[in-house]
């Protein structure tokens, strides 16, 4: 069976899901490199998509992963490297 990948994709579809999306912003252009503040998404917001990913896949972040990966990329790669050791 081939490993489970977060991607992009389920990262945006996530924070929506947790928090919402500000108008303002648009999530649907390459925001990988941005850092979560520039996209509104403040500490309680990313507290729960933490919690969110980690139901979701059945994994264990950190408890500062989120407040130490401040871009969407940086996160992804965390996800990913958690889903390689559990899968």
């Amino acid at each position: 069976m081939a490993a489970r990948e977060f991607t992009l994709d389920d990262l945006r579809r996530i924070l929506v899901e947790a928090a919402g999306a500000d108008e303002s912003v648009n999530l649907d252009v390459d925001i990988l490199d941005t850092d979560f503040e520039s996209l509104n998404y403040e500490s309680l917001a990313l507290l729960e998509t933490g919690g969110r990913i980690e139901r979701e896949y059945g994994i264990t972040l950190e408890d500062d992963a989120l407040s130490i990966e401040h871009t969407p990329r940086k996160l992804i790669e965390l996800v990913n490297a958690h889903l390689k050791t559990t899968g």
